[in-house]
């Protein structure tokens, strides 16, 4: 089995975390300014977008986000 060298995945995982921080960051503004969400309060759609990386804001938008 090959050693694995760090270097060469760096260049692949630094898009993901800025793509993963992006959409965080994105999330947690649209929620502050959301007066309404469903199903919880903002505080675990905080915890929800913030514990569960990429995947957290996606769930938020599809799911939590209340037209007004």
């Amino acid at each position: 089995m090959e050693n694995l060298d760090l270097s060469k995945l760096i260049p692949l995982l630094v898009p993901i975390l800025i793509l993963q921080l992006g959409l965080q960051i994105y999330a947690l503004v649209d929620l502050s300014r959301q007066s309404r969400v469903r199903w919880g309060s903002k505080w675990i759609w905080v915890a929800i977008i913030i514990v569960l990386e990429i995947l957290g804001p996606v769930v938020y938008f599809l799911f939590a986000r209340k037209e007004e």
